[in-house]
């Protein structure tokens, strides 16, 4: 049985650093495609090591919670069993499925979510820019019914671990494509590319954490094309490279928002981001009506083509 101290992003940090690394120095000699810039690197970092503090001060609220739905469980599901970790795989795969595409589709989320996507670059150190207020904005009570269901809190906690893992490397833009069967059923660089990506077309696609097929399964999936190259960052870029205005600014904008207009403050939390009551801001639906693009379902390269020809 595997032990809860067991933690899976603490023993892969080390990799984290190296790999880095090695992929600035590659850069460097021009052995691989990443763009690094000095300032957004140095943010990416700091805001990882925010994240671990401020997980540090949010994890006794978690735990005691996760313990709490645990004793409460309808059944009793043992680590040590093969199908168990089968189990957890799939429905900690799928809860996180919703927990991303909830950050990106509700403004209140968002503004825990935003930083991470803040960065106008998308290389490895991109994947350490993590949120700071994830813990007070309550994402992690998604999580409570699988220790409702009887996995122990510890198997959650490493499955999560590992999924954040696994999502470290899809940060790259030095890995183009991967042969077509992996590239179906797994979140790649490539399908992650489009997650980052600020073009209309690709707004709120890609939700995956580990398996792709969630995206497919429920009309968020769209892969990246060739004529359509991705540009990363947020709608309006913040331009910006201070942590704290990093960690802080979307939830600085609502608070604004509401002071101005309180009788909205349900709009300015929960609806979409770049919500306002008379549509004058720019939302992922009026970007993606305004290039003429679908708000749902996947364009494939040959319809982008048809329509830059019409164009």
């Amino acid at each position: 049985m595997m032990k809860a101290a067991f933690d899976p992003v603490a023993l892969a940090t080390p990799f984290f650093i190296l790999t880095i690394i090695l992929e600035i120095v590659l850069a460097r000699f021009r052995v691989v495609k990443a763009n690094y810039e000095t300032r957004d690197t140095a943010t990416s970092l700091v805001m990882g090591l925010g994240s671990s503090v401020a997980g540090v001060l949010t994890v006794g609220v978690v735990f005691a919670a996760t313990v709490w739905a645990y004793q409460h469980r309808v059944f009793t599901i043992p680590m040590n069993a093969a199908w168990a970790w089968v189990g957890i795989f799939l429905l900690e795969d799928l809860t996180y499925y919703w927990f991303h595409r909830l950050s990106h589709e509700r403004r209140f989320w968002w503004a825990a979510h935003v930083n991470h996507h803040t960065s106008q670059h998308y290389n490895l150190s991109t994947a350490l820019r993590q949120t700071w207020t994830g813990g007070v904005a309550g994402t992690w009570l998604l999580w409570l019914p699988l220790a409702f269901l009887g996995f122990p809190p510890a198997m959650i906690a490493i499955q999560k671990g590992i999924s954040l893992v696994y999502q470290y490397w899809i940060h790259t833009e030095t890995i183009r494509r991967l042969p077509k069967g992996f590239e179906a059923v797994f979140n790649t660089p490539s399908h992650h590319r489009v997650h980052h990506a600020r073009n209309p077309i690709y707004l709120d696609r890609n939700y995956a954490g580990i398996l792709i097929v969630w995206d497919r399964l429920f009309g968020t999936f769209q892969p990246e094309l060739d004529a359509e190259p991705c540009r990363y960052g947020v709608v309006h870029n913040l331009g910006a490279f201070n942590p704290l205005r990093v960690a802080f600014h979307e939830w600085v904008g609502i608070a604004q928002d509401i002071a101005r207009s309180p009788r909205h403050v349900l709009g300015w939390l929960f609806g979409p981001p770049g919500w306002s009551p008379d549509g004058s801001r720019d939302t992922s639906r009026t970007l993606k009506e305004r290039a003429g693009v679908p708000v749902s379902g996947f364009v494939p390269a040959r319809s982008l083509v048809a329509q830059a020809d019409e164009g």
